[in-house]
């Protein structure tokens, strides 16, 4: 994909703000706590009491700094995703939502300072970021007609020449506030001392299982949810203390098949404190880097633990919407194995359920293999073509010589499976990549939020979030130089080969393209030194003419000898997926689906899709409730 224009993402640094630290200024001595008081004083007097637009701009850095500024909405004063950046953004927005009749609707009120940690919050902190950059960040908490909320503010030190002045808290300005919906006023999640607290008797089976089959009007499912991967049971999960039933229409025999089918060999490769999942985390003793058959077997654990509603072997058949009121009708294809084991098909109906997630995955389905001439006369010869999503075990090829279409992680993953079963295996790349060893990179890039001495899961989630995508380019940019710097000998080795690397989207390293492309890097678990060793074969210096009877030529006029040809070339555009479930007209009606608008923020995941009732995420119990107000989207 293309990414849309970047815009000025400069960071109030020091010297663009006119600020000089006080001389020998020890940081335990700053009294952040205090100094949050003070400018949240004064925020909360301009949105809330008295609200002024300008007013809330004069808070923010100025734009004669040059630096940039941002506020960043998730659904508390939106009902959307919003990025508003710069002076001119912010001060719209705040005149259309948190002024006028419009602020009267919204009731922002009872704004408050976070003083103490807890598992989604942190008390004031001050943070020297770099040697010309520092901020206080602090966390809040506030109420809006329908819902509570938190955030994260992170102010900067601006005209600043001394103690005194460096202590007022008149002289900071804030450099971005992220706002978060965290919950619906009187409809909390039924955990903790909400949970259950019937005992129950021999009724438990009988009734799990009624609600399972989801029989009858008053059994049928709110929310139907395709795709019963990790983002489908997390999604139920969420949903089901929220008091909204649903039901997972997955086309695998288990849970976790997802996970159990792709290559023998696949590993995670983000660690274990980026992965967990709601309500029920990792255990201690979890690896940190886990293994895809032992993650299958935790999203089946998890989907029983949390009793989810989860129909195997099954299928949509068919899906019609109601063009006024937007529900839809499906008849399910369910594959049922008896108590003799016998397997049954039963079709199902449902009519007029209230919504429709999609939940099931990154990509169309579908293989992406780009179309080269000659494939018939290659397999015709007894050739292979195989997707890596085909590829299951690197000992079916022994003996034969494979080519790896591919240079991101399902490319770097199977190769090295090769190798260490002893085949003959090269990488074609096509273009370069981004490298960054999870054994440097992870600590830079993460270090204090994700890793064992991180705060909880929660709040480092929130303060991911807090970062505007464009917001921590430059931010991002000094971590992966760090992390180059630390990767320069296994870089050095690959460049010595002739691997083509990069630094990332605008060298800010694999989180864009994570979202942006969903590839294009390698986090690097060992594959990289083979190639620098020449253990795994390189070619990249032409592309892919056409198949022989024997293999590959290149544009160039060379061959590769190959008995096997896999393609790690991706699973293409995630809306022809959504095309096939739900036809090309209301497909059309999409706004995107991954990658990034103009504010930065992802395309349709977790949000409206501009189709009545269809979500790739969630935003349900808010309209179940009759609670979800007008949305003040991008386009508004």
């Amino acid at each position: 994909m293309t990414f849309p224009p970047i815009p000025n993402n400069t960071l109030p640094a020091l010297s663009l703000v006119k600020s000089t630290l006080p001389a020998n200024l020890d940081p335990a001595s700053v009294d952040a706590k205090a100094i949050a008081q003070g400018w949240l004083a004064a925020f909360r007097q301009v949105v809330s009491e008295q609200p002024s637009p300008d007013a809330v701009v004069s808070l923010f850095v100025p734009a004669s700094s040059g630096a940039q500024v941002w506020w960043r909405d998730m659904l508390a004063l939106t009902w959307d995703f919003r990025t508003f950046v710069g002076a001119d953004a912010i001060r719209q927005f705040a005149t259309d939502r948190l002024s006028g009749s419009a602020a009267q609707e919204l009731n922002l009120h009872d704004i408050q300072l976070v003083e103490t940690a807890s598992d989604i919050t942190l008390p004031p902190v001050y943070t020297p970021a770099s040697p010309d950059l520092v901020w206080i960040q602090f966390f809040i908490t506030f109420k809006t007609a329908v819902g509570h909320g938190s955030g994260i503010i992170r102010i900067v030190p601006v005209g600043v020449s001394d103690l005194p002045s460096f202590q007022d808290s008149k002289n900071w300005k804030a450099h971005i506030i992220y706002t978060n919906l965290e919950g619906l006023l009187d409809h909390p999640e039924r955990i903790g001392a909400l949970r259950d607290p019937r005992p129950n008797h021999g009724l438990w089976a009988g009734a799990r299982q009624k609600e399972v089959e989801c029989e009858g009007e008053k059994g049928k499912p709110t929310v139907l949810i395709v795709g019963g991967g990790q983002s489908g049971l997390e999604i139920a999960a969420r949903l089901k203390v929220l008091g909204v039933k649903s039901l997972i229409i997955e086309q695998n025999e288990r849970v976790g098949d997802n996970w159990r089918n792709r290559y023998d060999a696949l590993c995670l490769h983000d660690p274990v404190w980026y992965d967990h999942m709601p309500y029920l985390p990792f255990p201690p003793n979890w690896p940190v880097y886990s293994p895809s058959v032992k993650l299958a077997n935790w999203l089946e654990h998890y989907a029983e633990i949390m009793e989810l509603n989860i129909w195997l072997s099954s299928t949509v058949q068919s899906v019609k919407q109601d063009p006024e009121t937007g529900k839809w009708d499906f008849t399910i294809l369910r594959k049922v194995k008896g108590p003799d084991g016998t397997v049954k098909e039963q079709v199902r109906e449902f009519k007029a359920i209230h919504h429709l997630v999609m939940a099931s995955g990154l990509g169309s389905g579908v293989p992406e293999i780009p179309s080269i001439p000659g494939q018939d006369k290659f397999r015709n010869n007894g050739g292979i073509i195989l997707h890596s999503t085909e590829h299951k075990r690197a000992a079916d090829h022994q003996g034969k010589k494979v080519v790896v279409v591919g240079a991101c992680t399902s490319a770097h993953d199977i190769c090295a499976d090769y190798y260490h079963n002893g085949v003959d295996v090269t990488m074609f790349q096509r273009s370069s990549t981004y490298i960054m060893s999870v054994e440097n990179g992870w600590k830079v890039m993460f270090e204090g939020v994700y890793d064992e001495n991180s705060p909880p899961v929660d709040v480092a989630d929130r303060l991911t979030a807090s970062f505007p995508h464009w917001a921590s380019i430059p931010l991002n940019q000094g971590k992966v130089k760090q992390v180059a710097a630390l990767d320069k000998p296994i870089l050095d080795a690959l460049h010595k080969v002739g691997f083509r690397t990069n630094l990332g989207y605008q060298d800010s390293g694999f989180a864009l393209l994570a979202w942006g492309r969903a590839g294009g890097y390698y986090l690097d678990t060992g594959a990289s030194g083979l190639i620098a060793e020449g253990k795994i074969k390189l070619k990249n210096d032409s592309q892919i003419k056409e198949f022989t009877e024997r293999g590959l030529r290149f544009e160039d006029g060379s061959e590769l000898q190959a008995d096997v040809v896999l393609f790690a070339t991706g699973l293409g555009d995630p809306l022809k997926r959504v095309g096939r479930l739900l036809g090309e007209d209301l497909a059309k009606q999409c706004t995107g689906l991954w990658g990034f608008n103009q504010e930065g923020e992802i395309l349709g995941a977790w949000r409206d899709m501009g189709i009545k009732r269809f979500w790739y995420m969630i935003e349900i119990k808010a309209q179940e409730e009759g609670l979800l107000g007008k949305r003040y989207s991008a386009s508004a």
